[in-house]
């Protein structure tokens, strides 16, 4: 098998790479009956020479490569005909803005492998960027607590060199006594932590939060039974919940009446209740003023998530009488908003290091050997432009 290290070409700015130069060297080393090119790139934070230094061919033309694996969409026109792609795809939920990309790859008769369904036996995923997600969302977060709350200016994300230099950055905001609101229990949520916890923040119980003043900031996170509560009045259950989230109503406005910073990271279904209402914005004790909406679903559980944001411009507000946005930071009435959707992105060699080396040992000997158990059947949505059966509820997505 001849693979082929993609550059990232739908969003240009994408620094990530799925395939690092240890990882490459890993592959050479032990599975010698795979040649790997990489295709150039300048923007890539690995250089072609580190690459070049392995002996690791970099080459324009992949067009002799059986597998070609990228981090997110390829652009329409980089689709080669019949080969397979390894990527964040964006189609197996039906997302709308990648339909004619979904389209094309069936014309082109490709056969498509998707990281997002890469799972264990127990519907675990094994490769993600969540932890990431999570840290750079909280990173954002305090960064509008330093310039709403403090006055003050730090760098973005994308101008530290790895998370050691986020820490570093993030130890010169005086913090206030503020309350931070974390939903959710995942990969997403541990990044967050990572940036809190790393600030001495201390956790409080939620039943705390609510009722308590605090003269220094704290914390809280929220699982889904803190969150919501059954219509039913029957006692609250994971299982049901994330089978039948249509039968449970939001508990969360309390928190919207006690927090100040909210972190989102939690997964959402279409049919869960939203967290709070755009009336609910309106109420006079409503004391949320900035919201890091990691999970950033749109049109989603969280009315002031109006659009999604770039990491060249990643706040809004939002003003509560009419819900519409405003310029970033312009009033202390709104409630600032930062909606990134490619958070990993801003700190691209972590990300893309503990991506690979996941990928690497988690994915990479069914991909490469036997596929014993099914991994890679499992993340197969398109087989030579045709639906696996397992996707097959695409098919008027596809044709319509």
């Amino acid at each position: 098998m001849k693979i082929g290290i993609l550059r990232e070409t739908r969003r240009w700015k994408d620094r990530r790479v799925a395939i690092t130069p240890e990882t490459a060297a890993w592959i050479k080393q032990n599975y010698p009956t795979i040649d790997i090119v990489v295709q150039p790139s300048s923007l890539r934070v690995h250089k072609d020479e580190e690459y070049a230094q392995l002996g690791i061919p970099v080459v324009e033309d992949i067009s002799d490569c059986d597998l070609l694996i990228g981090v997110k969409e390829v652009a329409n026109e980089e689709l080669i005909e019949g080969k397979t792609y390894l990527m964040f795809a964006h189609v197996a939920k039906e997302q709308s803005h990648n339909q004619e990309f979904f389209r094309l790859m069936a014309q082109k008769k490709i056969t498509l492998i998707d990281y997002e369904y890469l799972v264990d036996k127990h519907n675990d995923r094994l490769v993600a960027f969540g932890f990431w997600a999570g840290v750079v969302g909280a990173y954002y977060a305090l960064l509008g607590v330093a310039k709403r709350f403090c006055d003050m200016e730090i760098p973005g994300p994308e101008e530290c060199i790895d998370l050691n230099d986020l820490h570093r950055q993030l130890k010169a905001i005086p913090l206030p006594p503020l309350k931070f609101l974390i939903t959710g229990g995942g990969r997403v949520a541990s990044g967050a932590l990572e940036i809190i916890k790393h600030l001495g923040i201390p956790e409080v119980l939620p039943h705390d939060f609510l009722l308590r003043d605090y003269d220094h900031p704290v914390f809280t996170r929220l699982d889904p039974e803190d969150y919501v509560e059954r219509t039913d009045g029957q006692a609250y259950s994971n299982l049901h919940f994330y089978e039948h989230p249509q039968l449970y109503h939001s508990s969360f406005l309390p928190y919207t009446k006690s927090a100040d910073v909210f972190i989102p990271c939690h997964f959402w279904n279409q049919q869960s209740p939203d967290f709070f209402t755009k009336q609910d914005l309106l109420a006079s004790d409503f004391s949320i003023s900035l919201i890091s909406d990691i999970s950033c679903d749109v049109p989603g559980p969280i009315p002031t998530t109006l659009r999604t944001t770039e990491i060249e411009a990643p706040f809004y507000d939002v003003e509560p009488e009419s819900c519409s946005e405003k310029e970033a930071f312009s009033s202390k009435e709104h409630v600032t908003v930062v909606a990134v959707d490619n958070l990993p992105a801003a700190l691209p060699f972590d990300a893309s290091r503990t991506f690979a080396r996941d990928l690497y040992y988690e994915v990479f000997p069914s991909l490469f050997g036997v596929d014993h158990h099914q991994i890679i059947e499992r993340a197969t949505i398109l087989d030579k432009g045709k639906l696996t059966s397992r996707y097959s509820y695409l098919e008027s997505f596809l044709n319509d």
